[in-house]
């Protein structure tokens, strides 16, 4: 009798781990949650900036959140805060360049004729260097295009016309434009010029001459743009047009001939380039928190699955006037989605069953300014890269309303999808197509450093179904990213605790399943970033 009992319970268990949150459960769960988000998004924290002592606090807190269930930490054997060094490069002072066209050479004016973006890595750089037209500047297996086929490059610098061809999804065509400089690059090239229309155009001179770079650096010297030419330089519509003069064709005529869609072939131009340029340097570190469940299956247990959101904001703002609201709190980005992440990490623990599967937990940091945090740790893992097999991101989920649908960015890449569509079946969350492709949302949030080392990845935030598209217009044109993303929003805190449930069955499913998940075949980001892992029929 003593034994059937004992199965008994078992079994309900079980049962249990995969059944809806009870009544009881669920609003203990939002007790949780509000506690979390209220503490992140508190004026005591001051905004969270990456590098500032409300960021530290802030870490220091989800740390000791992860050690009350006893989740192992996951940088090392005794630490859960892990310190990646920041940099930030600005000029020392007005960096000269100078051009020289077939024969005469022209003093541009910084920030008004052409600028070059401040070096993270050189602090004092000097470069001279033929022009070549590369066209577009694209070279990219996945698309079918090599600009640089028949040209040499080495040595010189790269000039593209922004253009893409026609059809080109929209997270693709922003992937591909931020990687011009490291296609350049990866042909030889020591300098890269884009010239633009309109906000890739005439506005692009002054910004790169004013603003600093900021992305980590690590103890071999290398940053987060290693990959980059040297020099990545802007210069204004009247100098870009004058590049091209005693060339095989006029500026004009190249960008015709490129939206044609008939294509140029590339061709030296009758112009050099000499700059020099010193930096000055601000380092900093920041903390990213790591904590990993070891899984159970002696087969499956040194693949990981990740369950990450950046618990960074953007600090106190700086023009506010005396007396007025300075906190930017980030409550619903992101303290919301930290306030998830670590529900799910305790729903892992207390459910008395151990994922198959290794389950890592990442706090990170530096999403605000540019996905640095999660650049660091793409690049250098707690565990090796490869051990990581699927990826969820939790950032900026609306709680302000029942929702009963949800956006998967990227779920359309990998098999992925399937198992966010059966998690979100079982409570009654349907999974919507991306309403916002305009957005490209799913290469502007952490998953998508992961994603370019070959991490099957999605992007989950509440979707537009039961009134969610009004609460989106309505956040997006007011507190998004100003100081109103506080604790006086309507936060519907059973919204929030159906949110980490459902998180939490999506990576419980992706940890005990018999298959980790795989690309589908022909999809573009599988096949740029994981051309030789196995990948699945759609």
């Amino acid at each position: 009798m003593n034994l059937l009992r004992a199965c008994l319970a078992l079994l309900a268990a079980l049962a249990a781990a995969g059944a809806p949150a009870q009544p009881a459960a669920d609003a203990q769960a939002q007790q949780r949650l509000r506690a979390h988000v209220e503490f992140l998004a508190s004026d005591l924290l001051e905004g969270r900036g990456t590098g500032t002592r409300g960021h530290e606090l802030a870490a220091a807190y989800v740390a000791a959140e992860f050690r009350k269930p006893g989740l192992p930490p996951g940088v090392s054997n005794a630490r859960w805060l892990g310190q990646a060094q920041r940099r930030q490069a600005s000029h020392a002072a007005a960096p000269p360049l100078t051009l020289t066209r077939y024969g005469p050479s022209f003093a541009l004016v910084p920030g008004k004729d052409a600028a070059v973006r401040p070096s993270l890595t050189e602090r004092d750089m000097a470069l001279s260097a033929p022009l070549v037209f590369v066209g577009s500047g694209i070279s990219d297996r996945a698309l079918g295009i090599d600009d640089y086929a028949g040209l040499d490059v080495r040595g010189k610098i790269a000039v593209a016309v922004d253009h893409l061809p026609a059809g080109v999804p929209s997270d693709v065509a922003v992937h591909v434009r931020s990687s011009l400089p490291a296609m350049a690059a990866r042909h030889g090239a020591v300098g890269f010029i884009h010239i633009g229309e309109g906000p890739r155009g005439p506005g692009r001179v002054g910004p790169l001459a004013r603003q600093p770079v900021t992305d980590w650096v690590d103890s071999a010297g290398l940053s987060g743009r290693s990959d980059q030419t040297r020099a990545v330089i802007a210069v204004s519509p009247e100098w870009a047009e004058r590049l091209f003069e005693r060339a095989p064709m006029t500026l004009a005529q190249a960008r015709a001939q490129l939206r044609s869609g008939k294509g140029v072939k590339g061709f030296a131009l009758a112009a050099s380039l000499a700059l020099r340029a010193r930096a000055a340097w601000h380092d900093f570190t920041s903390p990213q928190v790591v904590g990993i469940l070891p899984g159970s299956d002696p087969r499956l247990a040194a693949e990981h699955v990740v369950l990450m959101g950046h618990l960074d904001h953007l600090g106190l703002k700086a023009d506010a006037k005396p007396g007025e609201d300075n906190v930017y709190n980030g409550a619903l980005d992101n303290a919301a989605g930290i306030a998830t992440l670590i529900e799910a990490a305790r729903r892992f623990t207390e459910v008395g069953r151990p994922p198959r599967r290794s389950l890592m937990f990442i706090a990170n940091t530096a999403e605000e300014l540019g996905l640095l945090g999660a650049s660091y740790l793409a690049a250098h893992p707690t565990v090796p890269i490869g051990q990581i097999v699927g990826l969820i991101n939790l950032d900026m989920p609306l709680l302000l309303y029942d929702f009963n649908d949800v956006f998967a960015f990227g779920a359309e890449h990998s098999t992925i999808a399937r198992t966010v569509a059966a998690a979100g079946s079982g409570l009654g969350v349907a999974v919507t197509s991306d309403a916002m492709p305009e957005q490209s949302l799913f290469i502007r949030s952490d998953h998508y450093r992961f994603v370019q080392k070959g991490v099957p990845a999605v992007f989950i935030m509440t979707g537009h179904g039961n009134g969610g598209k009004d609460v989106w217009s309505r956040f997006l044109s007011g507190p998004y990213h100003d100081v109103n993303d506080d604790l006086s929003q309507p936060i519907n805190w059973r919204a929030a605790a159906r949110f980490a449930e459902l998180n939490y069955r999506i990576a419980r499913t992706l940890a005990d399943a018999d298959q980790r998940p795989l690309w589908y075949e022909s999809d573009y980001f599988g096949e740029t970033f994981a051309p030789a892992q196995p990948k699945a029929r759609r």
